[in-house]
């Protein structure tokens, strides 16, 4: 199956043959940001009134906190055909105090959903699928344990699934190391309103933070939720007594910034221009500085207030930089890295190893499939092009971003390197991004 007939794909394909494209030109508009949809539908929820979500991404991980919320007695009801949502806030509370939640592999939805069940107590259990509870939950889970909350592992020590039951919280100061995700130090932020009724709450981080972009995303939507936030540095942070959530109203999802990354580098790759629609300058998602490493390497990128634009200026450029910052569009730069001049390497990125899978040797293994000469380390990534990508099939580990970000190598670019790339399980994009070949597709052509 080529790109111009996957259109007509049926989603429960077993794998997805792209043939190799010389020009990647278009527009896309992108689907909602899967950390602004999670974090937003949680937020609605605990909020005090209506909210009226615009946007939201459609897709596994908001269908997963939809139906917990379900559960959970939150009632929310979905506009016609649209993917706009008005969600009942239940004013800081859980209208059902007994539940057991499936929250397949979404670390967006059962990470600081923990921490809100935790703080405001019943009787629930979560579990998801098998590399769910491979993921580790242990620093957050200590964090809580330490200030009354009673969450008990029922499987591995640190892992889920958990049994949470209700606690006696004394929250008035907290810690949670911040070196392994920063999905640990949102989820208690995002819980802390719920106890701050006779005194503040303080959260302190311990050792570095990583991914710090993410918990920016999570202060600016607490802000427009009503709570406001006092940070010292990143060591930090500070929620004053009495503060509660209460709805804006109308909130819009933005475009996903990390879903952007693979249209950006296509076009960076193989002529351009490629426009994305629905993030740009005005945009609260750490992954639009994607473009900042994209730059690095020699493309041009244009920017408006909701949308970016990347062509190619000749073959890439190699790149050694530090990624902590964008770990999941850092994805996409790897894959780029075939089409670069030389040796390329990224830094800092260990937080790949805890993901969807241990991103680290699954880039390595597909990458050395296309015959990229190929290095790791505990945190860092390096790749030598081949003179020409080999065929390959590629597997995708269940992870929506390797199946995404490797469409890339089908690309010929400046120096005519595509090949022939056969995806296996093509349907784990619908994790964040049900479309992503079709509009992938609508880009990649053989037209001059």
């Amino acid at each position: 199956m080529t790109n111009s007939q996957h259109k007509n794909a049926p989603a429960n394909l077993d794998y997805l043959d792209l043939s190799p494209a010389r020009l990647a030109r278009g527009s896309v508009k992108l689907p909602g940001s899967k950390s602004i949809s999670n974090r937003t539908l949680l937020l609605a929820a605990l909020a005090q009134g209506s909210t009226d979500i615009r946007d939201l991404l459609a897709s596994d991980d908001t269908h997963v906190m939809l139906s917990a919320l379900q559960k959970l007695g939150i009632h929310w009801q979905q506009q016609g055909e649209s993917q706009d949502f008005i969600v009942q806030g239940a004013n800081g509370t859980w209208p059902v105090h007994q539940a057991d939640l499936f929250m397949g592999n979404a670390g967006t939805a059962i990470r600081p959903l923990t921490a809100a069940l935790a703080v405001i107590g019943g009787d629930y259990t979560l579990h998801g699928i098998a590399r769910m509870h491979e993921r580790p939950i242990g620093d957050l889970v200590d964090a809580l344990n330490a200030v009354g909350a009673q969450i008990e592992y029922t499987g591995t020590l640190g892992f889920p699934p958990l049994h949470i039951r209700r606690g006696h919280m004394h929250a008035q100061r907290m810690q949670v190391r911040g070196n392994v995700s920063s999905q640990f130090l949102t989820a208690l932020l995002m819980a802390a309103p719920l106890m701050t009724q006779h005194s503040p709450v303080v959260i302190d981080v311990i050792g570095e933070l990583i991914s710090r972009p993410y918990i920016e995303i999570t202060l600016n939507l607490m802000r427009r939720f009503g709570v406001e936030v006092v940070r010292d540095d990143w060591r930090s942070f500070t929620i004053d007594k009495g503060q509660h959530y209460r709805s804006p109203g109308v909130i819009h999802v933005e475009g996903d910034a990390s879903s952007a990354s693979y249209f950006l580098a296509a076009g960076a790759i193989a002529g351009g221009p490629v426009r994305v629609e629905g993030v740009g300058r005005q945009s609260i998602q750490g992954d639009v500085r994607f473009v900042e490493a994209l730059e690095q390497m020699g493309a041009q990128i244009t920017m408006g207030d909701n949308w970016i634009e990347a062509s190619s200026n000749g073959p890439l450029k190699a790149i050694d930089a530090d990624f902590n910052h964008i770990p999941d569009a850092a994805m996409t730069i790897a894959v780029a890295a075939l089409y670069a001049d030389g040796k390329s390497t990224l830094r800092n990125i260990g937080s790949w190893r805890v993901k969807e899978t241990d991103r680290i040797a699954a880039m390595a293994t597909e990458l050395r499939k296309l015959g990229a000469l190929v290095e790791e380390t505990a945190d860092t990534l390096s790749v030598t092009p081949p003179a020409q990508l080999q065929a390959a099939t590629i597997d995708t580990y269940d992870d929506h971003r390797m199946a995404m970000c490797f469409s890339l190598a089908s690309l010929d670019g400046a120096m005519r390197r595509g090949t022939r790339v056969r995806i296996n399980d093509p349907h784990c994009v619908a994790k964040t991004y049900p479309d992503y070949f079709a509009a992938f597709a609508r880009i990649a052509s053989n037209d001059l």
